[in-house]
Formats: C-alpha cells, sequence, structure tokens
C-alpha cells in the first residue's frame, strides 16, 4: 500500500471513487454528496494545493481510497455548536474520504487517519477535525474507533449542511 498525494493521472479513478460513495450514501438514505459535491473542479483544486492524498495498490496501481488533508484552518470550523473543540492549538483537517467499495472494512480509512496524524505531528498540529453527515454511521465508527470523540455540530458554509464534528488528538 502506498500513501501520496493525488497526482493529475489519478483524477478518474478519484471521482470514481466519490460517485461510489454517493451512490452508497443514497441507498443508505444519508443526505451526503447529493447535491454533486465533491465534483472534478474540486479535486482540481485539492491537488493544485498539495492537499489530496491517495493509498493506491502497489501491485496493481489501483486507487483505493483517497482523502483530503489540511493544516490549513477550516473556516466552517470557527464555530462550533451544542459543545466545543477541547483543543486551540494548530489543527489539520480531513475532508473528502471515500474508500473503494470493494475495500470497504479493511480499515483503508483508518490508514488515512493515520497518515493525516503523522502529518499533523510532522508540522507541528495537535488534533485532527473531521466532520460527517449525523446519519454516516459507518464514518462515526471509524472515527470513534480511531480515537476521535464527538465535539459537537457545525455548518458548512457551502450550503448550510449541519454536520457532527469530531476532535483527535495526535
Amino acid at each position: 500500500m502506498i500513501f501520496r498525494k493525488t497526482q493529475k493521472s489519478d483524477r478518474e479513478q478519484v471521482v470514481s471513487l466519490w460517485q461510489q460513495a454517493r451512490e452508497y450514501f443514497k441507498e443508505q438514505r444519508i443526505d451526503q454528496w447529493q447535491d454533486g459535491y465533491p465534483d472534478i473542479e474540486t479535486l482540481k483544486e485539492d491537488i493544485r494545493s498539495g492537499e489530496s492524498y491517495v493509498l493506491e495498490d502497489s501491485h496493481t496501481g489501483r486507487i483505493l481510497a483517497t482523502a483530503y488533508i489540511s493544516l490549513a484552518p477550516e473556516p466552517d470550523y470557527r464555530e462550533i455548536f451544542e459543545g466545543s473543540w477541547q483543543w486551540e492549538y494548530p489543527y489539520g483537517v480531513v475532508h473528502r474520504v471515500a474508500v473503494s467499495p470493494d475495500h470497504k472494512g479493511q480499515g483503508l480509512a483508518g490508514i488515512l487517519i493515520s497518515h493525516a496524524r503523522d502529518m499533523c505531528r510532522e508540522r507541528g498540529a495537535g488534533s485532527l477535525r473531521i466532520d460527517t453527515h449525523e446519519d454516516n454511521r459507518s464514518m462515526q465508527r471509524m472515527l470513534e474507533k480511531n480515537g476521535f470523540t464527538r465535539r459537537g455540530v457545525i455548518y458548512l458554509g457551502r450550503d448550510g449542511a449541519r454536520r457532527i464534528a469530531f476532535e483527535g488528538r495526535v
């Protein structure tokens, strides 16, 4: 398994992972990513900023999972409701996690989180923040399994959608 930055040549596979996640959410009646977000323009910006990452099968070259990982402050996290962030020092953020349906349940999202924690430590951040839809129970379980604590509720600036906010120490 290779963890690396997403390249332009990965775009089709990453967008496909997002589409498969979108279909899964729809089947599960989770109203997340049903408005076409994230899209190719999102991915182009993530690649340009150097904050899109993939897990690649070292034998086949196939992209098995993807995530956006950044140490830039997240505007949507400035205000948190029904709770509070535990740590105020610099933090990292993870967004747009998607795992190939053929590899769900194999711990790939946890591997992405582990790499995100390593990146945070290397750059002096003390915590990692992430949010998810309140009906996305599988993501919530993965986060709790990986040491994250539910901290409250945030609202996305893009569309005002309510999300459950989690934070974990690095």
